[in-house]
C-alpha cells in the first residue's frame, strides 16, 4: 500500500513504497540541504536490512554535499545488511555520478519504479 510522501523538509519526502523507504530529494542539494536531510537519511539507513530508494529525479542542482550523502547512505546501508537502490535522470548529475564513479557503486536507475522491481541482490557492487 502506497503512502502519500510526507514532506519533512522542502529539500525531501520520505514514504514507504513496496516494502522500501523511498527518500525523494528535491530542489537543490547542497551544503545547507544536505544538513537538513542528514537526520532523516540516518534513520532510514541505519535500520538492519533497511531497503531504501534514494530519488533524485526532482533534483536540479546536486553538489559534492549531496555526493557525501549518497556515499553516506551506501556505507550505513551496507553496514547492515540493506540495500540501497538510486534514481536519477538529471544529465548533469549523473555525470557527476559517473566522473566520481559513484555510478558503478550505485548503478542509477531510470525511474522509481524500474529501482523498485529490481531483485534483491540488485544493490551494487560492495
Amino acid at each position: 500500500m502506497e503512502q502519500e510522501p510526507a514532506p519533512l523538509t522542502r529539500h525531501l519526502r520520505v514514504r514507504q513504497e513496496r516494502g522500501h523507504t523511498v527518500l525523494e530529494f528535491h530542489g537543490e542539494i547542497d551544503i545547507a540541504a544536505a544538513a537538513e536531510i542528514i537526520p532523516y537519511l540516518d534513520r532510514a539507513t541505519g535500520q538492519p536490512d533497511a531497503r531504501v530508494v534514494i530519488d533524485l529525479s526532482g533534483v536540479e542542482f546536486f553538489d559534492c554535499s549531496g555526493l557525501r550523502l549518497l556515499y553516506r547512505a551506501r556505507g550505513r546501508t551496507l553496514d547492515q545488511g540493506g540495500r540501497l537502490l538510486l534514481v536519477c535522470t538529471h544529465p548533469l548529475t549523473l555525470r557527476v555520478l559517473r566522473v566520481t564513479g559513484l555510478a558503478r557503486l550505485l548503478p542509477p536507475m531510470p525511474t522509481l519504479k524500474a529501482a523498485l522491481e529490481q531483485p534483491e541482490s540488485a544493490s551494487g557492487p560492495v
